[in-house]
């Protein structure tokens, strides 16, 4: 049986897209992009969206989950992140980007199996000679530990989630070669092509 705490899981889709506009109503393997990553990571879970507003009467009837309005507009995912878990309740919350469609239910398992007792991020790290690279939004957080750090970082000097998650205990979970492709973010008119050509 499984005993783990219950997890959650945020869709960050309240950034502005100054490279591709409107890039998670775009579509996606047949739907829009925001509401494939919505049907990949909710099976099982409370799925919650952050957002800036409503969305197309298209997307919003397809997305069958709360949308939380983020209290601080503007200030990067940080301000949606603590706006969302400020109304959850799961334990645990899974964070990810509106624009990854190849995240899924399955790598959030993976995620889960890899947490200990006393962690309070698990964060996907790609290995690197010079300078690795971390997921903050591909990542597993205690939800009261984030709020705690990242409620003192809004307002603060550094609202950067990065810097959040640097004052979080933070096991780092290893990307395999094989699992690079799961953290395609679709931020240009090229990233966008090259993610539909591997979708199926």
């Amino acid at each position: 049986m499984d005993d783990r705490p219950e997890i959650g899981v945020v869709i960050l889709a309240g950034g502005g897209a100054t490279r591709l506009p409107n890039k998670l109503e775009l579509a996606a393997g047949g739907v829009p992009m925001l509401v494939r990553v919505y049907r990949n990571v909710s099976p099982g879970r409370k799925t919650y969206v952050s957002c800036v507003g409503s969305f197309s009467p298209e997307i919003d009837a397809m997305l069958d989950c709360p949308m939380v309005v983020d209290r601080w507009p503007g200030r990067g995912p940080l301000g949606g992140l603590v706006s969302t878990m400020d109304v959850m309740d799961t334990p645990l919350v899974f964070a990810v980007a509106g624009d990854a469609p190849f995240i899924d239910k399955a790598f959030i398992d993976r995620i889960a199996d890899a947490w200990q007792p006393g962690d309070e991020a698990v964060v996907p790290a790609h290995p690197a000679k010079a300078r690795k690279r971390l997921e903050p939004l591909a990542a597993l957080y205690d939800r009261a530990a984030f709020l705690r750090e990242g409620t003192k970082a809004l307002g603060s000097g550094d609202e950067s989630l990065h810097a959040t998650v640097e004052r979080l205990h933070v096991r780092e979970l290893t990307v395999t070669p094989d699992e690079e492709r799961v953290f395609t973010n679709v931020n240009t008119p090229a990233d966008y092509a090259a993610a539909v050509s591997r979708m199926v």
